[in-house]
């Protein structure tokens, strides 16, 4: 790990970053005042928000850590990590967060990487096992479960391991990469992104860009949310270079990848996102799965 910076001298708490994969970029901090540590989510549907990063492109004062998505959490909770792409039900229980606006992983119908799989139909599920790896999907399916389907399971946290999980329920959450790459046969399948455009007529959020109290606000929208952006504007430039990237590292045809990224997701945070994030926290909390919501802070806009 790098050397801790002076107190005096860094944007946030000096304590060690979280363990990350093997896909961890260590880039070592300049001897200057900045270092941000970002916790990046380890899922084929980061790539484009975190393309900077991963071609190598990114400044030396930030250092790039990928983790799951409830790691990611935990990380700016504990004060490890400055900035992360953080799952969206993480913003009413973690305080102090400030959203990068314009920026999200969001999906607009079916999503095809945040699935319910069951041996039985969903009215009839009375367990489910729920990728721990997931904080906003496993508030979702709940709050899905129980206003399409009339149902409230018990639930656990479980290794993303199909089979594993259907031995010991009724059903299993999957999300991200392992969710790509489930069998569908003779299960019943349901996409919760699209079960939540159903029933609201949004699109759903799933992950947001968040920056941690640690860091000071002109950092935040001088340096920090301008990389951001920049990030996804380069990943759209240079999409066949990105897709061919993915297609190779993760085993699957290109085609699949850029369907997947094109399609199924979308990137930018506007109206009817915002208006998304607001019903999933109000919903979430009448159910008991959140707090009460409170308003999002956002970084302010660059320029």
């Amino acid at each position: 790990m790098p050397n801790e910076a002076p107190e005096s001298r860094r944007p946030g708490r000096s304590r060690a970053a979280p363990e990350s994969d093997a896909r961890a970029t260590a880039l070592e901090p300049p001897a200057t005042a900045l270092r941000v540590r970002f916790g990046i989510v380890h899922y084929l549907n980061s790539w484009p928000l975190a393309w900077s990063f991963l071609r190598g492109g990114g400044p030396a004062w930030a250092q790039a850590v990928y983790l799951p998505p409830s790691r990611v959490a935990d990380g700016l909770a504990a004060g490890e990590l400055e900035v992360g792409l953080v799952p969206s039900a993480e913003l009413q229980r973690i305080p102090g967060l400030s959203v990068v606006p314009g920026l999200c992983i969001a999906s607009q119908h079916e999503v095809k990487s945040v699935l319910l799989v069951s041996r039985v139909p969903p009215e009839r599920i009375r367990r489910v096992a729920l990728d721990e790896s997931s904080r906003t999907s496993a508030v979702l399916v709940q709050v899905l479960l129980a206003e399409r389907y009339g149902v409230r399971p018990e639930v656990a946290p479980f290794r993303p391991d199909l089979p594993a999980m259907l031995a010991t329920a009724d059903a299993a959450l999957l999300i991200g990469d392992p969710a790509l790459a489930v069998d569908r046969a003779g299960l019943h399948v349901v996409d919760l992104a699209a079960e939540w455009r159903a029933l609201t007529g949004l699109p759903f959020v799933f992950a947001v860009w968040a920056v941690g109290p640690e860091v000071e606000p002109d950092v935040a929208e001088g340096e920090v949310a301008p990389l951001l952006i920049a990030s996804l504007a380069a990943a759209e430039a240079e999409l066949d270079e990105l897709v061919a990237a993915a297609a190779s590292e993760l085993g699957l045809p290109a085609d699949e990848v850029r369907t997947y990224l094109t399609r199924h997701l979308s990137y930018r945070l506007g109206a009817p996102e915002r208006a998304s994030l607001e019903e999933f926290f109000r919903r979430a909390h009448r159910h008991g799965l959140l707090p009460a919501p409170r308003p999002l802070r956002w970084v302010r806009e660059p320029g």
